[in-house]
């Protein structure tokens, strides 16, 4: 197995690792309920994608 001949530098290696980063997820508001949600997915509280239901969500979940 090839080994590196010489040892990278610490400057080096930080470039490297400058895009190892969280990236804040995307929060939109549900057009139905107002609520936030991802866009391009269901909403959680109500269920609905795209002006139909899609996900079956308790009335308990919900409120809670």
């Amino acid at each position: 197995m090839p080994l590196p001949k010489r040892r990278h530098s610490n400057q080096r290696t930080r470039l490297r690792r400058t895009h190892y980063k969280l990236v804040k997820r995307a929060v939109g508001v549900c057009p139905r309920c107002h609520a936030p949600a991802q866009p391009h997915h269901a909403c959680p509280s109500c269920g609905y994608y795209k002006g139909r239901q899609v996900l079956k969500i308790d009335d308990k979940q919900s409120a809670e």
